[in-house]
């Protein structure tokens, strides 16, 4: 006979919810981990409804595009702007500056790229050079305003830098509908650069936006992680106000450290004319300013992991593309895995900081 009273002090049990005041980096890990792959297992249930075979799956998203040449360096190209745009936000975030105007950073940077190119400016031997500082000044300018207006207005730097970006992105439709339209047709683009405007390949067909990031990667490292403003920037992002107590210029700290993800952003988008497009496009930023805030949340702010969620997201995408062609799955499937994965790992937070305890005989 199935006895059912041992159940009884199961239901009776009261549970409180608690705040952890610390969790092991290894389990935080464990947690993200096992959240990645419920975020995947959900994705996966996605596309096999959408007409995937399941078994292929594994084939698409990594034999084909990890273990092919040809796929590993359109992997590793895509990758490039995206390591450089999540770099940038992870610096933002880390000075508790929630940038959300990258996409308006970009779309300047490319604009001063582009602009060095159609005037000419300078000889040819330095026109790239000059191209990415001017991208980087644009950034670092766009950047300039919204970071000013929160730290001596308090103005809320979620709505400005938003608002910019539509100041920015109808900016470049003037642009590219109007005095900058490349001539020979009616497309809205500007004229394509010069060959030696664009970024070369250097070996093996990698191209030079990849060696870049990855200094830039290597830089942001030692800049968060060596540097004495890394270590004001980490008394910032744990408490501005003891920062300041303790002499900490916090002002100063965030400044510096937003100028330095607007100029980031900026040379994302020169990554992405001078690299991708060959040209000023008129949506050539779509979706980069979502995917470096992905990014950066999913690594936590952290460069090395920053690098590797970019490379990540980049498989994602040339795997996407592989799917619309074979599979017919539009490219808005991949964004909706992008926000699966988001929802999941934000999730996963909630275990991370808080925990489930049982109360015992009335007491917590």
């Amino acid at each position: 006979m199935f006895d059912t009273t041992n159940f009884q002090p199961l239901l009776a049990r009261r549970y409180t919810l608690e705040v952890r005041q610390q969790m092991a980096w290894y389990w935080q890990a464990l947690v993200i981990a096992l959240a990645l792959v419920v975020g995947m297992l959900i994705s996966a249930a996605i596309l096999v409804s959408a007409g995937v075979p399941a078994g292929e799956l594994l084939n698409e998203f990594v034999i084909l595009t990890l273990f092919d040449s040809q796929s590993l360096r359109a992997v590793l190209f895509q990758a490039a702007p995206l390591i450089m745009v999540g770099l940038a936000g992870c610096l933002a975030f880390r000075a508790r500056f929630w940038n959300l105007g990258l996409e308006g950073q970009m779309i300047w940077g490319a604009i001063g790229a582009t602009a060095v190119s159609l005037f000419e400016i300078g000889p040819p031997s330095l026109r790239l050079p000059l191209m990415m500082v001017c991208a980087m000044v644009c950034g670092l300018l766009w950047a300039l305003a919204p970071v000013l207006l929160k730290l001596h207005l308090k103005v809320n730097e979620i709505i400005s830098t938003l608002m910019l970006n539509y100041i920015a992105i109808n900016f470049l439709l003037h642009l590219v509908y109007g005095s900058w339209k490349d001539p020979r047709d009616s497309f809205p683009y500007s004229p394509q650069y010069k060959v030696f405007e664009r970024l070369p390949e250097l070996f093996d067909g990698v191209s030079l936006a990849v060696v870049l990031a990855l200094v830039v990667a290597l830089f942001v490292l030692w800049f968060t992680g060596i540097s004495r403003a890394g270590l004001y920037l980490r008394f910032v992002a744990s408490s501005p106000g003891v920062a300041r107590a303790v002499g900490v210029p916090v002002k100063r700290v965030i400044l510096g450290t937003v100028l330095l993800s607007g100029a980031l952003a900026g040379l994302a988008g020169l990554m992405i004319t001078a690299g991708q497009e060959g040209r000023l496009t008129h949506s050539f930023y779509a979706g980069y300013g979502f995917s470096g805030i992905l990014i950066a949340f999913l690594a936590r702010n952290q460069p090395i992991a920053a690098t590797i969620v970019a490379v990540l997201v980049a498989t994602l995408f040339v795997a996407g593309r592989s799917l619309q062609v074979f599979y017919q799955i539009p490219f808005s499937m991949v964004q909706l895995i992008q926000a699966i994965l988001v929802i999941c790992v934000a999730s996963s937070e909630f275990f991370i900081r808080h925990r489930i305890r049982r109360i015992q005989g009335g007491q917590v």
